[in-house]
């Protein structure tokens, strides 16, 4: 019977949304106050657990003290994710910064400025010249007609 996802996987997603409740609830640090977890990457094993994290503040100062709060408190997030779920081994917590919610935001930032500054100079030089053959075709059977009446 073939399984849709892997075991490591599921771990995986259940490990996500108990480490983003034990942050939430349990770390009372003011560092962490706007912090995400986005995704977890168990090994076959389950032995070792790369957590992505995002923080909604992007100052790199504040990103660097937040991971090194997690990085210090990785054990006892782990201890508590033990306890929580039940594991034959608790994998072992490896935090990343995950860069890609901010790059998404910054590409659609520029294509959002990209299509207002196309918009802006449409309605700035007007429509000018028809922009397909069709088009141009209609308008010079319009006039055709015009000259014969």
């Amino acid at each position: 019977m073939a399984r849709e996802f892997s075991r490591s996987r599921r771990v995986g997603q259940e490990l996500q949304k108990e480490i983003a409740l034990i942050l939430q609830r349990e770390i009372k640090d003011d560092r962490l106050r706007l912090i995400t977890v986005s995704g977890v990457e168990l090994s076959k094993d389950l032995s070792s657990a790369k957590v992505f994290v995002t923080f909604l503040d992007n100052d790199p100062e504040n990103i660097t003290q937040g991971m090194k709060v997690l990085k210090d408190a990785s054990g006892f997030i782990r201890s508590l994710v033990g306890k929580a779920m039940r594991l034959r081994i608790t994998p072992e917590l490896r935090f990343t910064y995950d860069q890609s919610l901010v790059e998404g935001m910054r590409i659609s930032t520029l294509v959002s400025s990209t299509i207002a500054e196309d918009e802006r100079r449409s309605q700035e030089f007007g429509t000018g010249e028809p922009e397909t053959d069709a088009e141009q075709n209609d308008e010079q059977d319009q006039d055709q007609a015009e000259k014969k009446d």
